[in-house]
């Protein structure tokens, strides 16, 4: 084994065009329709409450089933305003499908995911048609938000939907986060991501700034000195360490650089190893292994410190990585990074088992040959970029129920605040019910401005 073994180029062009194609094409016109009809339009429908950002899930889909398409997307933009994105990405089969009465009597649930796609991407198909949405009429008031991911993007599209201006920053080059970043690309292929941004841009009264990290191009106390409410929708730019020796090697990475590297790049100029080991067992776990295999690896193995039961991983991902070549090896945590003259040639594990509840090891060892090791353990909140003054739970920034933080005027969601699941779904909601609040404490702000001034008067 030497370096030339992680390279780029190991497939041809029409393989990477088909690996990286889109890996569940959407529905047409027909199949939505015929889909639609299965649904039974439940009064109090347990898929809308089991939705996040409770999308009225009967509704659209008995306008898919009637043929409006743009009151179907209205439906679902209204409470979800990057619904297109949740349809693609979110464990529909762990959500609303799950909680489809279908299941009581039928092996198979409405396809809710996919109707939810056809119907905003149809919407967006059609660029002649007038805006679902209007901005309101401007309140004067100023809001910065800080991290356009989607907890960003839906607290942004919600306050200039209600009047407010709004400055988007975000530290990377475009905007999007976790949608344009850190997601595999087979999910999100089409430049999707970025048609759904354009979309919610259009409202107006949202000022993007890119490249503005903050803590190093601006503070929390700058920003509340200058706007008048902040949204916080950092995300979680930290990555555990293995706690082991890390020696700086080639092919010894974290795996949402990979996956980013890889939403940013043809596929083809992305180097991988011929043997993939990716430490791991959450989606991005999954997303990584995917690729490297789509990129080319002929053996690509996820290795986790736990049982089956324990993989964060949703049970459709874990099916999704085996159809797709990779192997998943559980009950076993690294030891050590085997490296020979600066080269990776692998990794060390332990073997692990529960006592009494509790993760052991059991005394046996074994490694594995790797020139490629992913880092996806989990990621954490940097809490020095936003300061001090922010209470914290758990690590993540400590809110209430509408996200509103310990220091005033400062709301926060999505991945960086305590208590959620790390789904893009719910950081959509953290974003819309922060908007709502927000623009409440607003609007009490201007009421007793002139309530103040009338006293003086």
């Amino acid at each position: 084994m030497d370096l030339a073994d992680l390279k780029s180029g190991r497939l041809t062009p029409d393989d990477y065009a088909q690996n990286f194609a889109d890996a569940h094409p959407p529905l047409n016109r027909t199949q939505a329709l015929i889909e639609a009809e299965r649904c039974y339009y439940c009064y109090d429908a347990p898929c809308q409450t089991a939705c996040p950002t409770g999308i009225d899930i009967p509704s659209f889909i008995q306008r898919v089933a009637q043929d409006n398409v743009r009151g179907a997307a209205e439906a679902i933009l209204t409470a979800n305003p990057l619904g297109g994105m949740c349809a693609r990405v979110c464990p529909t089969e762990v959500l609303c499908e799950q909680a489809c009465v279908r299941n009581t009597n039928e092996s198979k649930p409405v396809e809710i995911g996919l109707l939810q796609r056809y119907a905003v991407e149809g919407h967006f198909a059609n660029p002649g048609a007038r805006p679902l949405f209007e901005r309101g009429m401007p309140t004067g008031k100023r809001v910065a938000v800080v991290g356009a991911g989607p907890a960003g993007l839906a607290a942004a599209h919600g306050l200039a939907w209600r009047g407010h201006e709004v400055v988007l920053f975000d530290a990377n080059a475009k905007l999007g986060g976790l949608n344009e970043y850190g997601l595999a690309s087979y999910k999100v292929a089409g430049g999707f991501a970025q048609q759904e941004i354009d979309w919610l841009l259009s409202i107006g009264g949202i000022t993007p700034r890119l490249n503005c990290r903050l803590g190093r191009d601006m503070t929390l106390d700058g920003l509340l000195a200058e706007y008048d409410a902040v949204f916080l929708g950092l995300g979680l730019a930290g990555v555990n360490a293995l706690g082991i020796a890390e020696p700086e090697l080639p092919g010894l990475r974290n795996a949402v650089d990979f996956i980013a590297e890889l939403r940013q790049s043809a596929p083809e100029i992305v180097p991988v190893g011929r043997r993939v080991v990716v430490i791991g067992g959450g989606m991005t776990a999954v997303d990584a292994a995917v690729q490297s295999k789509l990129l080319g690896a002929e053996q690509v193995t996820m290795v986790y410190r736990r049982g089956p039961d324990g993989l964060s991983a949703s049970t459709h991902e874990q099916h999704w990585a085996q159809t797709n070549g990779v192997s998943i090896r559980c009950w076993a945590r690294p030891l050590g990074v085997e490296a020979e003259g600066g080269v990776l040639r692998g990794m060390r594990f332990a073997s692990t088992k529960l006592d009494k509840g509790k993760l052991v090891d059991t005394g046996e060892q074994f490694s594995l040959e790797a020139d490629m090791v992913l880092r996806a353990i989990g990621q954490s909140y940097v809490a020095e970029s936003a300061g001090n003054a922010i209470a914290l739970q758990a690590g993540r920034i400590r809110t209430d129920a509408d996200g509103q933080t310990s220091l005033a005027r400062v709301w926060a969601g999505g991945d960086c605040r305590a208590g959620g699941r790390d789904l893009t779904v719910e950081a959509v909601e953290h974003g819309k019910r922060a908007a709502i609040c927000i623009d409440r404490a607003l609007g009490l702000a201007t009421v007793r401005h002139l309530d103040k001034e009338a006293s003086h008067g």
